[in-house]
């Protein structure tokens, strides 16, 4: 059986044959099907995409002595009067509250016991000084020959003795002293420059104890931090020194981890220290300071307050789109960072 090709001018009896051509619009929808595969393409094996990794926390700072503390009462006793009240602004040295001691007459009454332990002090410092002499007058008189050992050994024993009446009454002294000083302390004051949070303590009614907590207390910072918490997938590509992007809660922003440059409304951090262990829930705390070098400073404290919620990126390797994409659908770490050439800088 043979084959029979049709030539053109069979071909050219089949009228409909040859009026059957490709829609325009199919060759169009081709042409653009054709251009979104290779910009696509292109799109990710040329795009850089900056690696982050990041995570929710507050703002706090550095110093201690600059996060929120409690005032606690100095002595035991009742509430007098109270100088501030929540959200008062208080100075180094301004007097929050004054704490009342039950007995009223507690300070006279120790002020005259410290009277009678210097009168003791005294008369045991006089004895002393008697004994030394008699001692003395021993130690010549056993020297000559004129009294026995014995009695020159008591007396250098009662020298001993009185000297330990001095020590006792000076003890005795230096405790009363410290218990005066402890009941006069009874103005609480602030620490240091800052805000009453809270008073936490009643009225005159109320009764409290040494060490109560009186207030909540927050300084005035002065070196603000982020504390973000990360991954422990993650937190081994974080070092000391890497960039780092913050969003401050109720500030406007938008953000693109994998392209800072053009994001808006965050602001530059570097990464200061990087816990060595991780918390109870597994993450590990990561410190994230103000970048003096940064395009503008951080928002002032009263849109960026002690506390307030914070969300960080911290900046890690460039790679391509398509190697990002391809790393998070197989929830890979990101890219390490380049070992040091200790090498080179040894020579």
């Amino acid at each position: 059986m043979s084959i029979i090709t049709p030539t053109k001018e069979d071909l050219s009896h089949f009228t409909t044959l040859q009026q059957i051509r490709t829609p325009l619009i199919m060759r169009t929808v081709y042409v653009l099907v054709l251009a979104a595969i290779v910009i696509l393409v292109g799109f990710l094996i040329f795009v850089p995409w900056v690696q982050t990794t990041g995570g929710q926390g507050v703002v706090t700072t550095l110093n201690p002595n600059e996060r929120q503390q409690e005032i606690n009462a100095l002595v035991s006793g009742r509430i007098e009067e109270w100088y501030v009240r929540d959200g008062s602004a208080v100075q180094k040295g301004d007097p929050i509250a004054r704490i009342a001691d039950i007995d009223p007459r507690l300070v006279e009454r120790l002020q005259a016991e410290r009277q009678q332990v210097q009168i003791q002090l005294q008369s045991a410092q006089n004895a002393l000084a008697t004994a030394q002499i008699d001692e003395r007058r021993m130690a010549e008189l056993f020297a000559a020959g004129l009294t026995a050992r014995r009695d020159f050994e008591q007396a250098q024993i009662r020298v001993e003795e009185m000297r330990g009446r001095v020590a006792e009454a000076q003890a005795n002294l230096t405790r009363a002293e410290t218990a005066l000083s402890r009941q006069s302390e009874q103005l609480v004051v602030a620490p240091r420059d800052g805000f009453i949070q809270s008073v936490n303590a009643g009225d005159a009614a109320t009764l409290v104890s040494a060490g109560d907590v009186l207030a909540s207390f927050v300084p005035e910072t002065t070196e603000r931090v982020i504390e973000i918490f990360v991954d422990g997938r993650d937190v081994g590509l974080i070092q000391p020194g890497e960039e780092a992007r913050v969003q401050f809660e109720g500030w406007p922003a938008v953000q693109f981890s994998g392209w800072p440059s053009v994001a808006i409304g965050t602001f530059a951090g570097k990464v200061t220290t990087v816990d060595q262990s991780a918390q109870a829930d597994g993450r590990f705390r990561v410190l994230i300071a103000e970048d003096p070098e940064g395009e503008e400073p951080w928002p002032e404290e009263r849109y960026a307050r002690f506390g307030a919620s914070v969300r960080a990126w911290v900046l890690l390797e460039t790679v391509p789109v398509g190697y990002e994409i391809w790393r998070q659908l197989n929830n890979f770490p990101p890219e390490l960072p380049p070992a040091p050439d200790t090498q080179g800088q040894a020579l």
